[in-house]
């Protein structure tokens, strides 16, 4: 039965047309049995052939199968050709212009010819028994509601069909733009993430591979600081473990860890142990914090500690052998204040503004890209009597 249904609805042509026939049948066979014969019967044959064929095209040309029942009823009224059974094909028509989507001139045209058909035909026609006018009128009104009713069935399904056309069309584009914003969340986030592993990966294995070469090179001379070193190492790559671990937590979907599994995200008050690992790692930082310390948002916190951890691994790798740097940390009213210098050889142009060749550079996009993130200004550059320097200020509100 389905597939019977989805051929007639792939085929709407061919169901008209079997209407179509059967119409004319029933109308030549009204015509071949009525008595007395009605005059003159081709006239009605030719009618009623047209007739069908307005039921056989009413969905490919509906517009110009209304023009075409309207001759048929204009030519019935003209020659006396009076009602028949080939005339409920005006009927389909009307319903037809109505729930089709088209120039609404169709429609009322629809609409006026059908209510006034039935009140031409009665004047063309009078009703040969005696009767009151009212009674003559209360049978125009009802002769009249098929039309309106025919009408009215299609201009709602019209409706209702443009009314889910729109919720269609709706759906599809919030589901466009829920696409579209997945993608931007998924490309977000694999920008966070990649800031965070350049982060802990830049900085943790820089520090194992100076105190490498330093255990390498004081291991016949002096063993001890060689096994401090070495215990560096091991704490610094414990500490990268950590992180990556915590980083390879957010990868991971549909899986719920427990609260502590991963170590918490770095802020501000971390930033002194940085220092000192650094320190530890053979770089002279001087570290100093102005202004009132107190706890700032956690995206803010997370900005500057890595901010930090970035500048000094640019020093370390950057400034060469005898390099010297300082941190600031300036607490004002309405933000906090970075300020990280050294005293090395700097870095060229391309590197700071370009962002660098072959990998290079991206810790300093990585850097805008958080200040950004919270609505902050950042400066990075060279220093008029050498070495580099970067500042950045955090605002205490979120970016809109």
């Amino acid at each position: 039965m389905q597939r019977l249904y989805d051929f007639l609805r792939r085929h709407p042509t061919g169901v008209d047309t079997f209407w179509a026939v059967v119409l004319l049948g029933f109308s030549l066979l009204w015509v071949g049995t009525t008595y007395p014969p009605v005059a003159p019967p081709v006239a009605y044959g030719v009618v009623a052939a047209l007739f069908s064929l307005v039921v056989a095209l009413r969905r490919r040309a509906p517009q110009r199968m209304l023009l075409l029942a309207v001759a048929l009823g204009l030519a019935q009224l003209a020659f006396g050709l009076m009602p028949f059974f080939a005339d409920f094909a005006i009927l389909v028509i009307i319903y037809t212009v109505a729930v089709h989507d088209g120039p609404r001139w169709a429609s009322r045209l629809a609409l006026v010819g059908g209510l006034s058909a039935a009140t031409l035909s009665m004047l063309r026609w009078p009703a040969e028994e005696p009767g009151s006018a009212l009674a003559h009128v209360f049978f125009t009104v009802i002769m009249t509601v098929p039309f309106a009713l025919a009408w009215v069935l299609g201009d709602s399904l019209r409706t209702r069909r443009a009314y889910f056309a729109q919720l269609e069309e709706r759906a599809a584009r919030l589901e466009q733009e829920r696409e579209a914003q997945a993608k931007v969340a998924v490309a977000a986030e694999r920008a966070r993430i990649a800031r965070e592993l350049h982060d802990v990966v830049a900085h943790n294995v820089s520090v194992m591979v100076v105190q490498a070469d330093g255990a390498a090179y004081v291991l016949d001379s002096s063993p001890e600081t060689a096994k401090q070193a070495l215990e560096t190492i091991s704490t610094t790559g414990r500490q990268a473990l950590a992180e990556m671990r915590r980083l390879l937590g957010i990868l991971r979907t549909g899986e719920h860890q427990e609260a502590g599994e991963y170590v918490p995200q770095p802020d501000v008050q971390q930033i002194e142990d940085l220092v000192e690992q650094v320190r530890n790692a053979g770089l002279t930082v001087d570290f100093r914090v102005e202004g009132t310390p107190r706890p700032l948002p956690s995206g803010v916190e997370l900005t500057a500690y890595r901010i930090v951890q970035e500048a000094l691994t640019n020093s370390r790798k950057h400034g060469g052998p005898e390099v010297g740097a300082s941190v600031r940390l300036v607490y004002f009213d309405d933000g906090l204040g970075l300020l990280v210098e050294d005293d090395g050889r700097g870095a060229t142009q391309e590197m700071y503004e370009d962002g660098g060749a072959d990998g290079r550079g991206h810790g300093l996009i990585g850097m805008r890209e958080r200040v950004g993130m919270v609505g902050g200004t950042l400066d990075a550059g060279p220093r008029p009597g050498g070495g580099f320097r970067i500042s950045a200020l955090l605002p205490l509100k979120p970016a809109h």
